[in-house]
């Protein structure tokens, strides 16, 4: 069977199904009320304003505490655990060491530079690692609905990450870019720094714009770096979204959930068990590479 074939056989099976389901279970019509992107909207919990600068405590501050706090708990427990008898924990914990210590760090910078840069890039990592696996553990943030627990009205549980808010990635992705230029003039000063950009070989008036594209290029930095972290991770949350419910509750449809659950869960599962770790490897690799070119003596 060709390819072709392979895949209009996975988009048809499907389709027939849906309109199988459709006939035979009817449907209650489309549901206008659910609104899906209220799972991401941001409401303020304790409101504080500094005139048209909203500090307000949300969910997604709630995220970002956890994410710290784990961060930090995760850096003091691989500390104490490299100086204590190995077992199995031991065996995790040091390929996790190693992981951001030579493959990230030491396998994109010098000896030097590794050493010194590290504990950031270790931090980036395991920040943003943290920040998107707490984003597919359910917790009580749906401030939309409630339940009652013992006659306390508790909010829905429900998923959010905040790597899927844009604002955190390029927060990050600002720090990573001043810090990498910093460093590279610190290494070369200014104007040692910026004729760097121009790649060693390239002499006379095609240095020219080969330096302004090179200026282009730190500032689309910006934008992938953020927008990829960013992407991927709330891309995967409204799969899981539509999937796990939102499909079935749009299309007043609820025999469609036979198919879409087992796909939520497929979804849930490459999520946590690949984009969360993958998502993190990158942007703390592409760090460590930036920092490394800002001072490599051929750009």
């Amino acid at each position: 069977m060709s390819k072709r074939a392979t895949v209009a056989i996975g988009v048809l099976i499907p389709m027939i199904l849906l309109i199988v389901l459709g006939l035979v279970f009817g449907s209650s019509g489309q549901n206008t009320a659910y609104q899906p992107q209220s799972e991401f909207k941001l409401d303020d919990w304790i409101g504080i304003h500094l005139g048209s600068v909203n500090l307000s405590i949300n969910k997604a501050v709630l995220y970002l505490v956890l994410a710290a706090i784990f961060t930090i708990w995760s850096m003091l427990f691989i500390a104490n655990r490299m100086q204590q008898r190995p077992n199995k924990v031991q065996v995790v914990v040091e390929g996790a060491y190693q992981l951001m210590k030579n493959n990230i760090a030491g396998g994109n910078m010098d000896a030097r530079m590794a050493k010194k840069w590290f504990p950031f890039i270790g931090t980036l990592f395991l920040f943003i690692w943290w920040s998107n696996m707490i984003g597919y553990i359910p917790l009580p943030t749906n401030s939309h609905e409630s339940f009652n627990l013992f006659g306390i009205s508790v909010p829905s549980f429900a998923l959010y990450a905040a790597t899927a808010n844009i604002s955190v990635p390029l927060t990050l992705t600002l720090l990573v870019w001043f810090s990498y230029h910093f460093e590279g003039i610190r290494a070369k000063g200014l104007i040692g720094y910026l004729k760097s950009w121009v790649p060693a070989g390239v002499e006379g008036p095609a240095a020219v714009p080969i330096w302004f594209i090179e200026v282009i290029s730190h500032f689309v930095r910006i934008i992938s770096l953020s927008v990829r972290l960013f992407a991927n991770i709330l891309a995967g949350h409204l799969l899981i979204l539509f999937m796990a419910g939102g499909l079935v509750v749009l299309l007043g449809l609820p025999a469609l959930g036979v198919i879409t659950v087992p796909m939520a869960v497929a979804f849930f599962l490459f999520e946590v068990g690949l984009v969360a770790t993958l998502q993190a490897f990158i942007f703390a690799t592409l760090t460590a590479i930036y920092l490394g070119g800002a001072v490599a003596e051929e750009h």
